[in-house]
């Protein structure tokens, strides 16, 4: 029986016919190469979230690291959800009258999920932008309705303008290549709005006088910038939406210099302007270089960058005074200024030092207008929409926690705990012999410490 047995599959392997995968195409080897690269940068955009958490923990007190946390989580995990059900549709789906998609709602019709995964990204950097302007007085609930509206609908729309290719400012001719207005400078118009809405943090303002309230630890923010830095060689490289060999090094490359020359400034100018080289506005300076040249980073030259990174280290340092010292808008981690005001920056500058368009190289003043034109749309769109539907949120409860709440931290307040465990010992709220048992047993085992060190020795 063995033997027939063994003839048999021998007989088999004989007659049986090899078969042979397809051998791959250039085509086919190029759509794989692409798709890797775009997920690579989608994973980098999705690692950015760590470093908003960092910086806007970092940079705030340590009562109310816990809540940040929380709200990075939950925005983009929100955003994410809320981008398969709607927005999506609204941005990249067919233009109705070049304002808005009318279908590819869950998807519905959509084939290239990673081009998806990748917006989704974008959309939680967006929404995130918020947390930090609006730290540390803001209720949870409030914020998450924020998020719904930003994610569902009013970063869609500014997206289907622009981004879609059928929207009315992508006919315009408007360019951002990135996002300083589509992702920046849309958050940060929607942090001012709710900014404006809850007034300023509990201490930071004295009459006249404009009080420093500290972050509770700068090298937690430090690593932040250092993480963003990271996650935007694919936030920009990325958006290539292709492994071209001939672009992708050169957005890199305006990334990195601009990036290298705002730091500069930024670190140059606080030492010419306060006599000390100041590290929180240094860190983000990093950030305003990375925000400045996030539009134009495909045809500004690399020469051209470094020009716009210096720009936005100094728009960084005099931006955050300006709305903290004149305007009395409180943003503990700089958010406004660094994704608005440099976004804005970012944005214009495309007019100027586009290698195509731009000013500096003999093409006018077009480009330039309608790069401001675009700028006031989204900014209008963004207050009035936001504005208005905070309004309403606040009619039903008010969006900022109690004083009480607010000065206890909340950490506490919103979730019942704490980011780190301080133990203390206050002896004015303890009997006699509470106090007194509990130093006997520290004293106890500071002698027990003590007589085995002996023993030991």
């Amino acid at each position: 029986m063995f033997k027939k047995s063994a003839f048999l599959l021998l007989l088999f392997l004989l007659i049986a016919s090899p078969v042979y995968a397809a051998a791959p195409t250039t085509e086919s080897v190029q759509l794989s190469v692409d798709l890797v690269w775009v997920m690579i940068a989608a994973f980098l955009v999705f690692f950015m979230h760590a470093g908003f958490a960092m910086v806007e923990s970092g940079f705030t007190r340590a009562k109310n690291a816990l809540n940040i946390l929380m709200k990075n989580f939950i925005t983009i995990s929100s955003a994410a959800l809320l981008f398969f059900l709607v927005g999506y549709g609204i941005m990249f789906g067919t233009s109705a009258g070049s304002l808005i998609g009318a279908d590819g709602f869950f998807l519905s019709g959509v084939e290239d999920i990673s081009f998806f995964v990748f917006q989704a990204m974008f959309v939680a950097t967006c929404a995130t932008i918020i947390s930090g302007a609006v730290a540390e007085r803001i209720k949870l609930g409030s914020y998450v309705l924020i998020v719904v509206a930003m994610t569902a609908v009013i970063y869609p729309v500014v997206g289907h303008w622009i981004w879609q290719g059928d929207g009315w400012l992508s006919s315009l001719g408007f360019s951002d290549f990135a996002g300083s207005t589509v992702v920046h400078l849309t958050g940060a118009a929607a942090a001012l709005t709710v900014v404006l809405f809850l007034g300023p943090r509990i201490g930071k303002y004295t009459g006249k006088k404009v009080n420093v309230i500290p972050g509770h630890n700068v090298p937690i923010g430090a690593l932040g910038v250092f993480i963003l830095w990271l996650g935007w060689f694919g936030f920009n490289g990325g958006s290539t939406l292709a492994a071209d060999p001939s672009l992708v090094p050169m957005v890199i490359g305006t990334t990195l210099l601009s990036t290298s020359a705002a730091l500069v400034s930024s670190a140059l100018y606080t030492k010419l302007r306060f006599k000390r080289v100041d590290a929180s506005l240094s860190l983000n300076g990093v950030l305003a270089g990375l925000v400045g040249i996030t539009a134009g980073c495909a045809e500004i030259s690399l020469g051209g960058s470094i020009l716009v990174g210096l720009v936005s280290g100094i728009l960084l340092v005099e931006g955050i005074r300006f709305l903290d010292t004149k305007l009395r808008i409180d943003d503990p981690v700089g958010a406004i200024t660094v994704h608005g005001i440099c976004g804005i920056w970012g944005t214009l500058a495309i007019g100027l030092f586009s290698t195509s368009t731009g000013l500096f190289y003999g093409q006018g003043l077009s480009q330039l207008g309608i790069q401001l034109i675009g700028v006031l749309a989204v900014v209008a769109w963004t207050m009035v929409t936001l504005g208005a539907f905070t309004y309403v949120i606040s009619r039903f409860s008010p969006i900022r926690v109690s004083e009480e709440e607010e000065i206890a931290g909340l950490d506490f307040a919103e979730h019942g705990s704490n980011a780190y465990e301080l133990k203390e010992i206050v002896l004015t709220n303890e009997t006699s012999t509470e106090a007194g048992t509990r130093l006997a047993l520290a004293d106890r085992l500071n002698n027990l410490t003590s007589s085995k060190e002996k023993v030991s020795s």
